[in-house]
Order: structure tokens, then sequence, then C-alpha cells
């Protein structure tokens, strides 16, 4: 990936992923192929090769709506490639979609920041699903929030309610090989054939019940997994992956 690079969308994707100090794998699939899909992942290297930033969207709608919405987010992480802070991407991000019409105002995104020199992760949340986070010196995973010693919950409202929202941004700081899990609730609302949703904690469970080496064997090994416990029935929604590895 070169400097300025900015790449993703809301089409299908299973493919990994190299930012400088991390690799990765995304895996993203549209309920419609075809016309794409309300989920949207970006990722993006600063100018000096030393900020890397991944950006997870579950905005509402499919089709050319949704794809609009993907465009304009691409055009705002552009905008803010070379800034480490996020607080200003997050306000913008917000009023965009408060803009919106009404049926389209709503979104969660989650977006990190990476820092190179130091393996600081910067992690700000709009009403997203809490990211996984395995720690390889403890051999534990646990949910990125305030149920870790390490940060305090990222708390924030989904983007376009509120015009003028501010949004928090943590910092962590990851050892090597630790391992990030971004998804979008289609992967937790995910239902058994009794009706019950996966949810947060089932997928925290079966992240511990697994074991991987790499992004690409753990992504694999959730979606296996995932799979098996909708019990054959079909998916109702864009579900999406972004495992991340610090290369320490």
């Amino acid at each position: 990936m070169s400097c300025f690079e900015l790449w993703g969308g809301n089409q299908s994707a299973n493919h990994p992923v190299e930012l400088p100090g991390l690799d990765g794998w995304v895996y993203s699939a549209p309920l419609d192929p075809a016309s794409g899909g309300g989920d949207v992942h970006y990722f993006s290297v600063c100018s000096r090769g030393m900020v890397s930033r991944i950006a997870l969207a579950d905005v509402a709608g499919h089709g050319s709506r949704a794809s609009s919405m993907a465009e304009k987010l691409r055009y705002i992480l552009q905008r803010h490639t070379n800034n480490w802070d996020q607080s200003a991407l997050m306000r913008e991000l917000n009023d965009v979609f408060a803009e919106e019409p009404t049926e389209m105002r709503y979104a969660t995104a989650a977006v990190l920041g990476f820092y190179l020199e130091t393996g600081e992760l910067l992690f700000s949340n709009a009403g997203h699903p809490p990211a996984l986070w395995y720690r390889e010196q403890e051999k534990s995973w646990d949910l990125l929030r305030d149920s870790t010693q390490f940060a305090v919950e990222v708390a924030g409202l989904p983007l376009g309610l509120i015009p003028g929202t501010a949004y928090c941004q943590t910092g962590v700081r990851l050892g090597a090989d630790d391992m990030i899990v971004l998804y979008t609730d289609g992967i937790t609302e995910s239902t058994d054939k009794s009706g019950k949703q996966l949810g947060r904690g089932g997928l925290l469970e079966l992240a511990r019940s697994v074991a991987a080496d790499s992004p690409a064997e753990m992504c694999c090994a959730l979606m296996t997994g995932i799979q098996a416990y909708r019990g054959g029935l079909p998916r109702s929604d864009d579900e999406t992956l972004v495992v991340l590895r610090h290369l320490g």
C-alpha cells in the first residue's frame, strides 16, 4: 500500500490486509453482493507511513444509497489521513450523516488509528459493537471497553443523531502478536434454530474457543463457528469481520 492510499468500500471482500506494523484479514459479505451492502470498511496509511487508520461502519440501507454514504465516508477519511487525533474526523462524520434524509441518517462506526513507532492504538466508537482484543502475553480475549483495565469504554452515540456531537477517543498499547477483531451487528445478531442471537458474549466465547495463529486463520475459524451456530439457517444481514495483528 502506498502513502495516501485509501482502499475498501461496501462490496464483497475476503483477502489479506497489510499495513505498517500490522497484518490482517477482511471478510465482508453483503446480503446482496450485486448492489453492495451497508457494511463499509476502509484502510489508509499517512504520508510518512507512520499512522494507519482502519474504519468499519454500518450504515442504514443497501444498494446505491449505501454506496453513496460509503463514498462520503471515504472522502472524509482521506481528508484526515495525516491526522493522528481522530476527534475532528469523528465530528465531521457525524455532521455529514446528520444532514442525510431521516431514513439514511443512522450509522454506527468504529475508527482505529495505529501509530507504528509506539504500537499505540487509538480508537473511537460511534454506537458500534466493541472490538475484541487478544493479548498475546496474557493469552486472553476481552472486549475493548471498560471491562479491561487497559482502556475505558468508548461510549458514543451513533453517527447522525445529534449534530455537533463530540466523540471520545481512547489509546491502548498493543503488544507483539496482539489481535483486534472488528465486526458488524450482522455477526452478533446471527440466530440459532431457537431464535437466540449469538450476541457479543457468544462471539467472545467463540474467539476464546478457537486456536488460530494468524488473522486469516482467526477470521476463517470465527466464520466457521458462526455458520455452525446458525445450524444451516440463512443469514439475514450484511456480515463483516476485520482481524488485525500487531507484528511487534
